[in-house]
């Protein structure tokens, strides 16, 4: 799977009718939920080969502490 597989016009078109099946309170698909997390596993990998960890969070959390 490449990023590039991944437009942004068929991810909004999913998560609009994700949103709409929840709305409906339909259950959801375990096989498109396992789907969904193999995806952002790849995502999150390649962005971890690109620029390294993020570790924003640790900073903001403490900023926000004091």
């Amino acid at each position: 799977m490449s990023t590039e597989s991944i437009t942004t016009e068929v991810t909004k078109q999913q998560v609009d009718e994700l949103i709409a099946k929840l709305m409906r309170g339909e259950p959801r698909d375990p096989e498109e939920m396992r789907k969904s997390w193999e995806r952002m596993d790849f995502m999150r990998e390649e962005t971890r080969k690109r620029v390294g960890t993020v570790d924003v969070a640790v900073k903001y959390t403490r900023e926000l502490r004091d």
